[in-house]
């Protein structure tokens, strides 16, 4: 369903099932929760890239599967979102940042996955989609959750219950993604945040994506007590000495 490898400090996973828009089976499904975990873990990893090949980004779920589960569908949806969500939440939680790179449309869960990214770029010709209405189905892939925190309720509404294709520039003007590139600048500019990314202070960004994370269920005094916590933790990390170190010599820090 994709491949996955590890140079210089970033992750990278490539959708290439092209022949059916880079859809989700179960084995792809399976695999990403597998790619997800080894990211958490692997301290080689100080970013991850999600991209795609092909004229779509993600078809979402592979229909195809639905139908060849026959009577024991809803025993299936449960294991492949099982995987699927399992993967959503190691992504989401893990102290690296992600940029995902959209190429074309991302529909269903596509959507979700595309949204997963902290930064994500989009080509010109990318849209969105959630496409389950269309199905007589609901998001799945945090899409509920995140939607509404990305553009508002009332747009996250319109979206899903009017199943609104979304466009690139729109998507941008609404808050959905980070930056719309000409189609042959997307990997580059992929690449060139994700190296910007992967040489930073990785700690300090993990830390500010679990503040971030946890502020939308947090009172303003937890997050208060949250963020005392967390920058002093930082300042003693090996980051934080060699940040305000190199800031007091008047130099560049290496945070690698």
């Amino acid at each position: 369903g994709f491949s996955f490898s590890v140079d210089g400090g970033i992750a990278r996973i490539t959708l290439h099932r092209t022949e059916v828009g880079n859809a989700l089976d179960m084995a792809a499904t399976r695999s990403l929760l597998e790619a997800a975990i080894r990211c958490d873990n692997d301290d080689a990893v100080r970013c991850v890239v999600i991209s795609a090949r092909g004229k779509m980004f993600c078809a979402g779920g592979d229909v195809q599967g639905f139908k060849s589960a026959g009577d024991a569908l809803q025993g299936y949806i449960r294991e492949i979102t099982g995987y699927l969500h399992l993967a959503v939440s190691r992504f989401a939680r893990m102290k690296k940042p992600i940029v995902t790179a959209i190429n074309g449309a991302a529909a269903g869960a596509g959507f979700g996955l595309a949204l997963l990214g902290d930064i994500v770029i989009a080509a010109e010709r990318a849209s969105f989609v959630i496409a389950y209405p269309g199905l007589g189905y609901t998001p799945d892939g945090g899409i509920s959750w995140l939607l509404p925190r990305l553009v508002g309720l009332r747009k996250a509404q319109e979206i899903i219950l009017l199943n609104q294709k979304i466009r690139a520039e729109e998507a941008l003007a609404i808050g959905l993604i980070t930056r719309v590139v000409p189609a042959d600048e997307l990997d580059h500019t992929a690449n060139a945040i994700a190296q910007q990314l992967a040489v930073s202070a990785t700690g300090a960004l993990g830390e500010s994506r679990q503040l971030l994370l946890e502020s939308m269920g947090n009172s303003l005094e937890a997050q208060l007590e949250l963020e005392s916590r967390t920058i002093s933790d930082q300042s003693v990390s090996a980051h934080g000495r060699e940040g305000l170190a190199a800031f007091l010599a008047g130099r560049t820090p290496n945070f690698e």
